[in-house]
């Protein structure tokens, strides 16, 4: 029940772009990082099949937050680029974002969020090494 309204609050956040919270995460993944990332690359780190990272590859485009461009290590692949535009939001979503859990969170003690970030750690931790 607190992920799912935790999500909410997000998705309510991302509102001002237009944005899905995949766009979103495609978009970090886009901007973050020293490498240009593939369609493959983005797939892999949003956890999701291929056909859907170029959907949302493509919804982003569309926004004029990325580009596609040849890859200069291999003139076969595409590499996807953030536009100076996709920076700029890519860098107000993070700030929506971090004020949407900053207000969720607020009900909680400092040593509260303490605990609650080591548990999710552990659980994150957890499940990536199953």
């Amino acid at each position: 029940m607190a992920g799912r309204a935790l999500r909410r609050s997000w998705v309510s956040a991302l509102a001002p772009w237009d944005l899905s919270p995949h766009q979103s995460r495609a978009l970090r993944a886009v901007c973050s990082g020293d490498a240009e990332p593939r369609l493959a690359d983005i797939a892999d780190q949003l956890r999701i099949a291929p056909r859907s990272a170029t959907e949302v590859v493509d919804a982003l485009e569309a926004k004029g937050l990325v580009r596609r461009a040849p890859s200069p290590h291999d003139r076969r692949a595409v590499v996807v680029q953030p536009t100076a535009e996709g920076l700029e939001v890519r860098s107000a979503v993070e700030q929506a974002r971090t004020e949407a859990a900053e207000a969720y969170l607020a009900p909680l003690t400092p040593d509260e969020r303490d605990t609650l970030s080591v548990l999710l750690r552990r659980l994150t931790v957890d499940r990536a090494d199953s």
